[in-house]
């Protein structure tokens, strides 16, 4: 369950489009791009280079400024089709700098040095290629972090900002211990740490993969951590079995089998199957997290639990059913939309 988490066709979660979004501490342009509908190739083979679509092989010469990196990734990025690209090479160039996305467009005469250059090409190529934003640049806006992401784990959306800010709205963030169970890149696991006052978050995974990308972003962000942080490898509860914990929260897949032909390339032919989907009816993960953090949870404790907008009574009766959990309640996104479970522990 790489990054559990997912959409349906109709779901914005899983959809391109989107704006900034709220909780991102500068105007960094990377939060403007969820996943696209391009095309793509195949997984067996990470980014193929795309040699009829390089510019020639003087580039790393010929591209001495800021202006002449933005007028060759625009022309490498329109001859492949690449909506907007006139937009998508500077927003491209401040994303793999990490600056605001004016910056580019403000710099045109800065010298743009051979290593530069190399990246942003190397960016370029891959979005060309049909790689969506985030996955081309190597990096998601989360809330207040930016987090390294690759095609091992899901993009961030907005949706799941919205998860984090329902538990912290709800106060419960004052010490004890928190588990993202499918962690993914560690977005919700890290915004709890750095946000929260807990005394531990543990993100869980199925993917090995996964927990890579999410170890390397909790490196690079430790100087932002108000908890310790650690990751385990496994299927939903199993690794933390033993444990007690004051909050849970996933965002678990939920799309059905049936409705992979409907979602939008970019994320039925990049992101990882493991997170998309759950079962002929969608709902495999998200029952199975409710049913096994009411095991785990102490007693009071929160459960967080992002879900598909038209299966979120389904999701609730399931709460309801185990007879484990009091106010259980479902919260809207900013569409809306049903998004948000929330449930607390009973006092068994």
């Amino acid at each position: 369950m790489s990054r559990m988490g997912s959409g349906t066709a109709g779901e914005g979660r899983r959809e391109e489009g989107g704006g900034l979004l709220p909780y991102t501490s500068r105007a960094s342009v990377i939060s403007r791009y969820p996943p696209d509908s391009e095309h793509r190739a195949p997984n067996t083979a990470q980014y193929p280079p795309r040699t009829e679509q390089r510019p020639p092989n003087t580039a790393l010469v010929s591209w001495q400024t800021i202006g002449d990196l933005i007028r060759g990734i625009r022309m490498l990025l329109a001859r492949a089709n690449v909506p907007n690209s006139p937009r998508e090479a500077t927003d491209l160039i401040a994303a793999v700098l990490d600056v605001p996305r004016l910056w580019p467009a403000l710099h045109h005469d800065q010298h743009a040095n051979p290593e530069l250059v190399s990246r942003v090409l190397s960016s370029a190529e891959r979005r060309a290629s049909g790689a969506p934003f985030a996955y081309a640049v190597g990096r998601a806006a989360f809330r207040h972090l930016t987090l390294e992401i690759d095609d091992r784990v899901l993009i961030p959306r907005q949706e799941t900002e919205i998860l984090v800010e329902a538990v912290l709205t709800r106060g419960v963030l004052n010490g004890g211990l928190a588990i993202d169970v499918g962690t993914g890149s560690g977005a919700i696991a890290l915004a709890l740490a750095s946000e929260g006052r807990l005394d531990r978050v543990i993100g869980t995974d199925i993917s090995a993969g996964a927990l890579a990308v999410a170890r390397t972003n909790a490196s690079r962000l430790a100087s932002v951590l108000n908890a310790p942080i650690e990751f385990r490898h496994g299927a939903f509860f199993a690794p933390v079995a033993d444990l007690r914990a004051r909050l849970i929260v996933s965002n678990p897949p939920y799309i059905s089998s049936s409705e992979a032909g409907a979602l939008p390339a970019g994320v039925r032919d990049w992101e990882p199957p493991v997170a998309l989907f759950s079962g002929p009816d969608g709902m495999t993960a998200t029952a199975e997290v409710i049913r096994g953090a009411a095991r785990v949870l102490e007693p009071f404790g929160l459960l967080a639990l992002e879900v598909d907008s038209r299966r979120a009574g389904l999701a609730a009766q399931i709460a309801t059913d185990t007879e484990s959990y009091n106010d259980i309640a479902i919260l809207p996104d900013l569409s809306g939309r049903d998004r948000i479970l929330l449930a607390t522990r009973t006092d068994r």
